[in-house]
Parts: structure tokens; sequence; C-alpha cells
């Protein structure tokens, strides 16, 4: 577990260093595997369509709703590798 941590936190870290920038949809994806991952699964009211970009956050978070912390945390690893 110790470890998976640490190799989230170096994903994150990655992730912020990335060479290009991600396509909105990938954004996304890492949006929601890092809500997931870190808050568990989304409790939140969904935002109203004014307000788009927080809509598209809420489906991407919700998109991955029954996921553990773990399997979340994996799965964001390996999207972070696999886009350096």
């Amino acid at each position: 577990m110790a470890d998976l941590k640490a190799q989230f936190e170096a994903a994150v870290a990655a992730s912020k260093a990335l060479s290009e920038r991600p396509d909105n949809g990938t954004l996304l994806r890492i949006y929601g595997l890092y809500k997931q991952a870190t808050a568990g699964d989304n409790t939140d009211k969904k935002p109203g369509f004014s307000d788009m970009v927080g809509r598209a956050k809420w489906e991407a978070w919700n998109a991955v709703k029954g996921a553990s912390s773990d399997e979340a945390m994996q799965q964001y690893i390996d999207l972070i590798e696999s886009l350096n």
C-alpha cells in the first residue's frame, strides 16, 4: 500500500511536468481518477448546464464511481506513464 501511494504521488508530480498538454478528454480522465483515488465516490450535486466545466469534471469523477482508492491510484499511475 505504501509503495502504491508513493507511486501515485510520483505520478501526480509527473502529471504536472508532462512535455505536452493532454487533450481535454484525457485531462478529465486524469481529474476523475485523482478525485476517486483521494476522495472516494462522488457524492456532490451535479452542476447545472450553465457550469459546463464543473459539469464535465463532475461527470469524469462520477464515471469512475465504485472503483476503490487503490484501483483509481493504479489507473492514474498507468495513464500518466502512458503520457510520458
